[in-house]
């Protein structure tokens, strides 16, 4: 296969910092490429190892990633690269891991640092936090006590060179305002102007009428962001409504249809918030629209076997919650609909990723559907900075589409008893209480131990964020969805910033802080 031009830029910048420089110390011999989602680094950090060890420069590689449908990718494509196995076992050249499984590596894994020169290969390296065993998590302690100092060489990819935490990536270094230092960067810009990678757009489906009910009173919202805003309700509650669910599939399901016409091989992947959620999608999509769905989630027995089946065949539409979300190749995706409750920006950017990558398809068009919620549609805005003038940066497309029932014509409860889910709040709670404290240490804890990772913080800071502060007394709330929806369709077309943020300097100015008087 021939490779990309910035793919072969990058490892021969790779060979060469590891060629010119005898020194270990300081990073000499790790080198991080950032490369926009879909660009192809899979196959650039396989082949780097190949050229590696056709140059006698290693003799086995590893490689660790954040999801076993992406290591089972990378051992795929090593063994297409060395024309042998990469599993471990007897006359293969390395193995490809999960960091869930650097915790569990038996002690002759680890002793092949120290009989052979071992390339490492880090996928989605943000997901390892620390610059020392001191902030380290789970994942990013090995990476610094071990394999930092015995590997011989090794490379970290990233599409998302920051964390939501805000703690530095394992293995990285920052400039003095904080900007990571990247030895190679490849824009969605550059990958759009190069032909790499597709330019999709970004449909934000937003609702003039949102009535929420909580005992007897009644409030009417006219957007989500002003219900957010005015916290009537979490985001997630709103992506959990079988109403908003229906209206931004509804949407993607007739994208989807239009691409097929031209080409029948396009997918459309669904992300929900849990798998019950998951599984309601597939549900609602065979009541709705009759159009089957193949869910995977955490629960199958082999995950990655109907993510690689997915991907071979002509299925339509794919629903996960977080298993597809990143790095995991699936080229044919054309349509997303994010339907999480994580609103922050890396999430964003890792779900946005799965349509980017081009294909050799007539139509090379692709949508992410979503509900306007105020911080994703911030996210979308911010991708489109700095773009080539030939590139409309900004598309607004608003649709209306009335829903058959109105507030005037049934009562608040009515209402939301036809049109979306009641939920009952349980919590005996209220400012103050021992009980909300309690849960606030219990996931500070969690937090501060990295027991949750990249993928849960921001769901624990919500649930800190929506207990406190909160009066919640035993009550039916509902919310309905009564209004007009409207579309607001964004040209995307750039991925720029790679800054951490002044929260992260603040928070290793403290640390350096505690360890000199420590």
């Amino acid at each position: 296969m021939k490779l990309r031009s910035w793919q072969s830029e990058c490892i021969n910048s790779a060979i060469s910092k590891f060629t010119s420089s005898t020194d270990s110390s300081d990073f000499k011999k790790h080198f991080l490429a950032l490369a926009t989602p879909g660009a192809g680094k899979t196959i650039m950090a396989a082949t780097l190892a190949r050229k590696m060890y056709e140059l006698g420069l290693i003799d086995l590689v590893l490689c660790f990633s954040p999801s076993s449908i992406v290591s089972s990718d990378f051992s795929d494509e090593l063994t297409a690269q060395f024309k042998t196995e990469f599993n471990g076992k007897v006359g293969s050249l390395g193995d490809a891991f999960t960091y869930q499984k650097l915790g569990t590596l038996d002690k002759d894994t680890w002793k092949l640092f120290d009989r052979f020169r071992v390339f490492v290969i880090f996928d989605e390296i943000h997901h390892c936090a620390g610059s020392s065993a001191h902030d380290a998590n789970a994942w990013g302690a090995p990476l610094i006590e071990i394999i930092r100092e015995k590997a011989a060489y090794s490379i970290a990819l990233t599409g998302t060179p920051w964390r939501s935490d805000s703690l530095p990536i394992a293995l990285s270094t920052y400039c003095e305002d904080n900007q990571i230092q990247c030895d190679y960067v490849y824009g969605l810009k550059q990958a759009i102007a190069d032909d790499v990678c597709r330019v999709p757009q970004v449909i934000a489906v937003d609702n003039n009428k949102i009535v929420v009910t909580r005992t007897e009173k009644q409030t009417i919202f006219n957007s989500f962001n002003t219900l957010l805003t005015a916290k009537a309700t979490s985001y997630s509650h709103i992506v959990l409504n079988e109403t908003v669910n229906d209206q931004v599939l509804s949407r993607a399901i007739i994208k989807l249809n239009d691409l097929r016409k031209i080409n029948s091989n396009a997918g459309g992947l669904v992300v929900a918030s849990s798998i019950e959620h998951a599984e309601a999608i597939k549900l609602l999509m065979i009541k709705n629209y009759s159009i089957g769905a193949v869910v995977v989630t955490t629960n199958e027995a082999r995950p990655s076997d109907k993510i690689k089946n997915f991907r071979n065949s002509s299925d339509e539409w794919l629903v996960s919650v977080g298993m597809v979300s990143e790095g995991t190749n699936i080229p044919r995706l054309q349509v997303c609909c994010n339907l999480t409750n994580i609103t922050t920006e890396m999430y964003f950017r890792q779900i946005f990723g799965r349509v980017l990558r081009k294909t050799d398809a007539q139509n090379q068009e692709a949508f992410m559907f979503m509900p306007a919620e105020p911080k994703l549609v911030s996210y979308a805005r911010r991708m489109v900075q700095d773009i080539p003038d030939e590139v409309a940066k900004i598309k607004i497309e608003k649709m209306d589409e009335e829903i058959v029932t109105t507030a005037e014509e049934l009562t608040a409860f009515e209402t939301a008893r036809n049109i979306t889910h009641v939920l009952t709040e349980k919590h005996k709670v209220t400012v103050g209480d021992k009980s909300v404290k309690d849960v606030q240490r219990q996931i500070q804890i969690m937090l501060s131990h990295h027991y949750l990772d990249e993928s849960k913080v921001a769901q624990a800071k919500e649930l800190i964020s929506n207990q406190s502060g909160t009066n919640i007394t035993e009550a039916k709330w509902s919310m309905g969805i009564v209004g007009k929806y409207r579309q607001e369709m964004l040209k995307v077309a750039d991925i720029e910033p790679f800054l951490i943020s002044k929260t992260s300097k603040a928070k290793l100015a403290e640390l350096n802080q505690q360890l000199k008087q420590g």
